[in-house]
């Protein structure tokens, strides 16, 4: 019997993250963005948060609303600047939040890594940059690399397209991004999905994240959102 629990509301689902916790975040950009269950958790009002995910927000809402209601101890992503990071950018200016930078093919692995079981690994990105300073090196067949250690997190927020009773679930094109490894890599995980549909529901050779890996469940209407406008 799956251990998936399909719940009524976003509000419900993030009840209880904690303060402190580590908390993997979904999306690339916009994309994938677990939008419902972020303002939840803004409305819950977990703080000194540490976020992984692959950028630092955009306008003000998603990742950007949890940054701005000042949630956020530390951030870990690959691209924490863009035209419209601004929320990051000043909390960041004025020395109130954290910053690890990693490059996104690292990121993605060490998250991968961690799902896996894999205690650490070798990678050439970053060798002799600021990125590798504090790290072991070693140089394997004439070639540097440094050893990277796995990302793990307390908690998951992903955005599936559709998931089954189960709790299986498949994504929609480039929403998929970084929603499967993130699922892996978490003590629980949260989805949400734009449709719950039967057990059966889901042709079995297209299920991208099995529901081992999913702990919640919540649908929620999908939205569109737009970036920009007033600060």
């Amino acid at each position: 019997m799956s251990r998936t629990r399909i719940l009524d509301t976003s509000d419900e689902a993030v009840a209880d993250i904690q303060d402190g916790a580590t908390v993997l975040v979904g999306g690339f950009g916009l994309a994938g963005m677990p939008f419902d269950l972020l303002e939840a958790l803004v409305r819950q009002g977990a703080s000194d948060l540490t976020i992984v995910s692959n950028n630092a927000g955009n306008g003000e809402v998603g990742l950007a609303a949890l940054l701005k209601a000042r949630r956020v101890r530390k951030v870990i992503c690959s691209f924490p600047r863009q035209s419209d990071s601004y929320v990051f950018d000043a909390l960041y200016r004025a020395g109130q939040i954290e910053l690890e930078v990693v490059p996104q093919g690292n990121l993605a692995e060490r998250i991968r890594a961690a799902g896996a079981g894999i205690g650490a690994f070798y990678c050439p990105t970053g060798v002799g940059t600021p990125l590798a300073e504090g790290k072991e090196t070693r140089t394997i067949e004439g070639r540097h690399y440094v050893l990277e250690h796995p990302i793990s997190g307390d908690y998951s927020l992903i955005s599936a397209h559709r998931a089954d009773e189960m709790g299986n679930l498949v994504y929609r094109k480039t929403a998929r991004n970084f929603g499967p490894i993130m699922a892996s890599a978490a003590t629980t995980t949260i989805v949400q999905v734009s449709d719950v549909v039967a057990t059966g529901g889901i042709d079995p050779e297209t299920v991208v994240t099995p529901s081992i890996y999913v702990d919640r469940i919540v649908r929620v209407e999908a939205r569109h959102h737009i970036v920009g406008g007033a600060r």
